[in-house]
């Protein structure tokens, strides 16, 4: 009778450890797609260097999302973010290429779409 109870208690401790390392393999993840640097040709009132980057973020549970994020900081850690409908991105072609300017940055999408974002809104630390 204790060699039965052994074996279920194994079985179970191996279901739980395979159901444990599932969740962590589909745990909610943040992935830098697509990223894009002010060019040295472009200069704003802030004297300070501009990154763009492109968040896929995936959910344990719920749909995919993405977030454009500008800012001072090249890991995205904060900045001005603008979340973006998913269907606006062909997934592997996601950006078709950014456009910096004194105004602000335009990203523009394989789908077609742009997103303008005006220099005052990722400036002095946004």
């Amino acid at each position: 009778m204790m060699g039965m109870f052994k074996t279920f208690a194994l079985l179970l401790a191996g279901l739980v450890a395979g159901v444990a390392i599932m969740v962590v393999g589909q745990w909610p993840r943040t992935e830098v797609v697509y990223r894009s640097e002010q060019p040295a040709t472009v200069t704003y009132e802030d004297d300070s260097v501009h990154h763009l980057g492109l968040l896929r973020k995936d959910p344990l549970f719920g749909e995919r999302s993405h977030l454009v994020v500008v800012g001072r900081d090249p890991g995205f850690g904060y900045g001005h973010g603008v979340t973006i409908h998913t269907s606006l991105i062909d997934p592997g072609e996601e950006v078709a290429g950014t456009e910096w300017t004194a105004a602000g940055v335009r990203m523009r999408f394989t789908s077609g779409h742009e997103l303008f974002v005006p220099a005052r809104h990722f400036l002095h630390g946004r």
